[in-house]
């Protein structure tokens, strides 16, 4: 979305919108992801095997490495409060691994009737986190308390003396950066406004004039209908004025061929006023963006608007505001006269997010 407010006029020159194409690279990460469901039967016999005592489940393939999961019946860690309470699980990096490997995994309680997880009883380990298989403590990652052991014997989920776990696992494989695909053919930015810029310029195939004062302004009638609904009405709804010459009135021929400007290529002609001068222009612009229902005009004034509020134009600018609904130029004011002496700091940002856009 354009942010500039005036731009050259030159067919060379760029508008709003034309900016280089960015450079660009991707980050590519592989994993592999698998699940492995464990279950527990003759659960009333594991209790009571001891402290840090673990039971293996069989081992299961992911990314190329053996896992396992290790069930502690009575956690696998002295607690400073009723440690045999809880049963403890734990995902295990099995056998010899060079390296390092990266992996989440997710440990949950199954509901036996359709094997689902049980939200309140699925655990996350957080983020992605690094085993290895040089030390006891790196190989290993998990829940020492995944469960109280009371929970589980008043749930559903224990039945005929067992239950159900599974445990998800996403092992990351790869993580490279690509640098974009070589572009065989050079694609220019869109230039359509250029090309309407030049037809309005030449007046080739003007289809209406627009008489605004003593001035004429040579234009296309689909032009103007497709840019504005207004134009679209008078120009080509059932109550069109038919004739090849349009009157306008209450407005002036500057703004208005600054206006038309913008209807053919989506900027407003550079400009070399005094400060005082464009916010004036913007004013009338505003004005004329509000009257042809060009809402982007409308709002690329509002935001120049924002920028220029003072001591000499803050009321002004208010009443400008509530006649025409620009909120965000309402608020500049607003802030500017609760504390005169602060300046208003106001980007096109602001504009456009109360009213809606971008």
């Amino acid at each position: 979305m354009s942010n500039s407010s005036a731009t050259s006029s030159n067919d060379d020159a760029g508008v709003a919108g034309d900016v280089p194409e960015p450079s660009r690279s991707s980050i590519v990460v592989k994993t592999v992801s698998r699940s492995h469901v464990l279950k527990v039967e003759g659960y009333a016999g594991s209790k009571g095997l001891g402290v840090g005592v673990c039971i293996k489940s069989g081992s299961f393939d992911v990314g190329g490495h053996d896992w396992c999961i290790r069930y502690y019946p009575d956690s696998d860690r002295h607690l400073s409060f009723g440690e045999d309470d809880w049963i403890g699980i734990f995902l295990d990096l099995c056998g010899t691994v060079v390296g390092e490997v990266k992996a989440k995994f997710t440990i949950s309680l199954l509901d036996q009737d359709d094997e689902q997880p049980v939200p309140a009883h699925s655990l996350c380990y957080a983020g992605v986190n690094t085993f290895s298989t040089t030390s006891e403590k790196t190989r290993t990652r998990g829940f020492p308390l995944f469960m109280e052991r009371k929970t589980l014997e008043e749930s559903p989920y224990l039945r005929d003396d067992s239950f159900l776990l599974r445990c998800d696992v996403t092992v990351v494989k790869e993580i490279r950066v690509e640098p974009p695909p070589r572009r065989r053919v050079a694609v220019p930015l869109p230039d359509m406004h250029r090309h309407l810029g030049r037809l309005l310029s030449s007046g080739d195939g003007a289809d209406v004039t627009l008489l605004v004062g003593v001035e004429r302004f040579p234009a296309h009638r689909c032009v103007l209908a497709a840019r504005s609904p207004v134009f679209m009405a008078e120009l080509l709804g059932p109550m069109r004025q038919k004739g090849r010459t349009v009157r306008v009135h209450d407005i002036d021929a500057r703004v208005f061929k600054a206006m038309l400007h913008f209807i053919y290529t989506d900027s407003l002609p550079e400009v070399h006023d005094e400060e005082e001068e464009m916010a004036a222009m913007a004013q009338h612009l505003l004005v004329a963006g509000d009257r042809y229902d060009l809402e982007r005009l409308k709002l690329i004034c509002e935001d120049t608007l924002c920028s220029h509020v003072d001591a000499s134009t803050a009321v002004s600018a208010l009443v400008l505001a509530e006649q025409h609904h620009c909120d965000g130029l309402k608020d500049a004011c607003l802030k500017f006269l609760e504390n005169p002496s602060k300046p208003v700091s106001y980007t096109h940002l602001d504009v456009y997010k109360r009213q809606g856009i971008g």
